[in-house]
């Protein structure tokens, strides 16, 4: 990148911004100001001279192959009329593209998104990507991409290096093509009159618990439990000890090699998940049982992934407690692959110090602080837990990672690292036009992808080179986004006090929470005095200070009172915050109702986000975006968090909010408080709509009316959403004589018709009209048309009467039935659909024909049964379209 020049972007005064006082100093903060283009394109004119020079490179390339073969576009041709109407066609295609393009994106950019992982991308990706594409390489062959294929390779070297891999393997023989089947299909190479039988009596082999024999004579089980360098060696030790030539052992298997279906080997069947602990890292408990049961069954287990950095939660699995339970069940005779998805964490192994080593008591202190100013951006380290986990990537068996997330490189780059590089031959296709006898190797035969560009390799190879693999490149870069994300993260923790309308909780408890929960002389009282007391530290010490603030005060105190420290011990593992909310009535009580706090979380992550092409990013001021805890994958974790919001544990989803940060800038000049300052109005704003929602308080209530005789059946319009109408209802009532012979006239005269009886007055069922049994009402029909007004209704007794908020539902929709109210008279049968879960369709049907024996008494009928249809499976037909997409007479539905 050209760096040599010092000039500021046009639009942007010198002095003005975050960036206010002394950020000179922190030549850290320097080094990752000139990465990018900047919230406010700060570095627009470097970025556009590298632009130029690309083109002028690309120009010349062109101009210098071959300059005797001459121009094949004349300036004739370029003069003419067409030739200038089109160019003009696509100049305007161009800029109207580009006006969009700037006016409907989302603003990664910006320090104000904070949502799902995208930032700006890095100017060397950027650039790498554009002076490749330029040339357009595939790099699925050599002949088609001569340089981005040593990109590529020089890449997948950079990554392998910082994740603590050998870059200097030796390979000597073939390699097997199928790790896990490669050595039954030896076995039976080598047994009886096999190709290979001649070495039946000398080839001696260990096992995963140690023990040497006999290859031939090693059980099923044995075989598949060998260990991961014992099979990828098998090729290498045929060749030494036995003088075996590849081009031999290749003949000789083929007969004996299994082919198993990739799609089938990883079907849902064959993918066991392992349940998350209650900060949704995996649960080594979990594991452990689970490989105890595959052991105990003799069922071969592949591998087990430990995830890097969970999208969802920033969550990094004990990778070093995985690495030990092998060890431990290899003892025992089981064996399996371990594997790292990094694809999100991996970019944060270059905080790793190279002279790192797990244990040093060191690995526990802060970095220091370099930097002074209100500008300034401090470094942060990982927690110790977290950078013990991260270095033991070296000892897994092969890693994914994404450059295009924490590496700040555009789509599409994605890498898989094997520690022992044999391992790529695992996945290996070819293609006559791929490679040619003759032809040096071509990395694209690896895999399974095929074509892909050489600019997503050259701009991960650029990046790389240019930012740096260690703790002065990415590392710095990513210490300072994990200082931001604590700065968020404090926020997350403290803002809610006893007098806020809200509480919001963090996924990642306080180091306060783990301490209480790990001593067992702990009450619901010390519990919670201890929280508070952290959370007020929080409050006095981190929020609304500047980064400057908190280095100055924590100068004097001791190293367990820093408030470094305690940022440090906050939030998740990397960038990713999980958190949710719920809110206080007006009393101050707490919302218990699971539901209701998904409805709010819901409405704040809305008014946060883009979810319609018609939303205009431009307004939205603060960005956020959030995801589903499920029971059924979630489990405890789920349930704990539903806890520390004071919700009830049941089995529902909890819907969590979540934000990714990946921008160092804005701690600079505590910008971070602004954006939080919005969250809170938002969040304000949307309590009271859901306090609105569920205060039971007097509603205009309207009811299906149904034939009764001398009375009428009052069926309850049921909504799920509001409180004053969240129950299912069905009562009977009398009417006044003349508005009874109205109604039952209209409905002799238009018998399809559906009539409404709706109260006239904002009535509370509950404390008025079930008590009192009497209000007015008004009868219209379902098109709008009144047919009576001042109705007096009287008896207003209920038949079925039941709550519909979420703990009064079931689970799951009825799979073998569908249930309704039956009720009425002999005469006059009528049915309502129970609802049972939510979304759901009212069903309700008058005067029904139905043939029992025997006959239901008159007594049961006007109390109210059940009638289940066992011809119609609900759950089928869960969840129904809206009212408007069914066909008339259906009935409201209840969202």
């Amino acid at each position: 990148m050209n760096s040599s020049k010092s000039k500021p972007s046009k639009g942007m005064p010198n002095g003005l911004g975050y960036t206010t006082k002394k950020s000179e100093d922190d030549e850290s903060h320097q080094m990752i100001s000139s990465l990018f283009l900047g919230p406010h394109a700060e570095n627009y004119e470097y970025f556009k001279d590298n632009i130029i020079a690309i083109l002028e490179y690309t120009r010349d390339a062109r101009l210098k192959y071959h300059p005797e073969d001459g121009r094949f576009i004349s300036e004739k041709v370029q003069a003419s009329s067409t030739f200038v109407k089109h160019t003009d066609k696509i100049g305007n295609a161009v800029k109207k593209a580009a006006e969009l393009l700037s006016k409907h994106s989302v603003p990664w950019w910006s320090p104000r998104y904070a949502a799902h992982m995208c930032m700006d991308m890095s100017m060397p990706s950027l650039l790498g990507y554009f002076m490749t594409m330029l040339y357009n390489p595939n790099n699925v062959s050599i002949e088609a991409s001569p340089l981005t294929m040593v990109a590529e390779i020089e890449a997948g070297q950079q990554l392998c290096e910082m994740f603590g891999y050998n870059l200097n393997p030796e390979v000597k023989g073939p390699v097997p093509r199928n790790l896990k089947f490669y050595p039954l299909s030896l076995r039976n190479a080598v047994k009886d009159f096999g190709p290979l039988s001649f070495i039946s009596s000398t080839f001696v082999i260990e096992t995963c618990s140690g023990e040497k024999k006999l290859f031939k004579d090693l059980s099923k089980w044995e075989l598949l439990n060998l260990k991961v360098p014992t099979v990828l060696e098998i090729p290498d030790r045929l060749s030494i000890e036995y003088g075996m030539s590849s081009s031999f052992l290749q003949n000789a298997m083929k007969k004996y090699g299994i082919h198993i279906c990739l799609q089938a080997l990883a079907s849902s069947d064959n993918v066991i998940g392992i349940a998350p602990d209650i900060e949704a890292r995996l649960d080594l408990d979990d594991l452990d049982k689970h490989l105890k049961a595959s052991l105990d069954n003799q069922q071969a287990v592949y591998a087990v992934v430990a995830i890097i950095g969970s999208t969802e939660e920033g969550a990094v699995d004990s990778l070093r407690g995985v690495l030990r339970l092998r060890e431990r069940y290899q003892a025992q005779g089981l064996s399996f692959v371990v594997h790292a998805d990094a694809a999100w964490g991996g970019y944060f192994a270059s905080m790793i110090p190279k002279d790192f080593r797990p244990g040093d008591p060191k690995n526990a202190e802060p970095p220091a602080q370099t930097g002074k100013g209100d500008g300034f951006v401090p470094d942060a380290s990982l927690r110790v837990d977290t950078q013990e986990d991260i270095y033991a990537l070296r000892y897994a068996d092969s890693i994914t990672v994404d450059p295009h997330k924490a590496g700040y490189i555009p789509y599409p780059a994605g890498g898989l690292c094997y520690r022992d590089d044999r391992m790529r031959f695992l996945i290996t296709w070819s293609s006559p036009y791929i490679s040619r006898a003759g032809t040096p190797e071509s990395i694209g035969i690896y895999g399974v992808e095929g074509s892909k560009p050489g600019a997503s390799a050259m701009s991960t190879w650029l990046a790389n080179r240019c930012i740096g693999m260690d703790t002065n490149g990415y590392g710095a870069l990513l210490g300072e986004v994990c200082f931001t994300i604590s700065r968020l993260s404090a926020h997350w923790a403290a803002m809610s006090t006893d007098s806020s309308s809200y509480i919001c909780v963090p996924l990642n408890l306080l180091p306060a929470e783990r301490k209480a929960m790990q001593d067992p002389n702990t009450t619901p009282e010390t519990y919670t005095k201890a929280v508070e007391e952290e959370k007020q530290k929080i409050r006095e010490r981190i929020l609304n200070k500047s980064n400057q603030d908190i280095i100055d005060d924590d100068a004097n105190r001791s190293p367990d009172d820093k408030a470094m420290v305690l940022l440090r011990a906050i939030g998740s593992d990397l960038n990713i915050n999980a958190f949710a909310l719920n809110f206080r009535y007006s009393d101050g009580t707490l919302n218990d109702d699971v539901e209701e706090a998904n409805y709010l979380n819901r409405r704040v992550v809305e008014a946060l986000s883009v979810d319609s092409p018609e939303d205009d990013p431009t307004k939205i001021d603060f960005y956020l975006t959030s995801t589903e805890f499920e029971h059924e994958l979630y489990g405890k974790c789920a349930q704990h968090l539903k806890k520390r919001l004071g919700l009830a544990q049941d089995e529902l989803s909890l819907m969590v909010l979540r934000n990714v940060l990946m921008t160092p800038f804005p701690t600079e000049g505590n910008f971070i408080d602004k954006m939080v300052g919005i969250f809170q109005e938002v969040i304000e704003k949307e309590v009271e709509v859901c306090r609105k929602r569920n205060e039971t308080k007097e509603n205009h209530h309207s009811f299906i009316m149904q034939d009764g005789g001398d009375n009428v059946y009052l069926v309850n319009r049921s909504m799920f959403y509001l409180a004053s109408r969240r129950r299912q209802l069905i009562a009977s009532a009398k009417l006044d004589e003349k508005s009874l012979k109205t109604f039952q006239k209209a409905k002799k005269e238009s018998p399809e018709e559906t009539f409404f009886l709706s109260t006239q007055n904002k009535e509370d069922i509950s404390a008025t009209m079930l008590s009192d049994g009497s209000f007015e009402a008004v009868i219209t029909t379902k098109s709008g048309k009144t047919i009576a007004t001042n109705v007096a209704v009287s008896s207003f007794t209920a038949i079925k009467d039941r709550p519909l908020n979420s703990k009064y539902r079931d689970h799951a929709y009825p799979s073998a039935h569908m249930p309704f109210y039956l009720y009425g008279t002999p005469s006059a049968l009528h049915i309502d659909h129970m609802l049972l879960l939510a979304p759901n369709i009212q069903l309700s049907a008058s005067n029904i024909s139905l043939s029992v024996t025997p006959e239901l008494p008159a007594p049961l009928l006007k109390e109210g049964c059940i009638l289940s249809l066992h011809d119609v499976q609900e759950a089928a037909m869960q969840p129904f379209l809206p009212t408007s997409s069914l066909v008339s007479g259906q009935g409201p539905t209840s969202q």
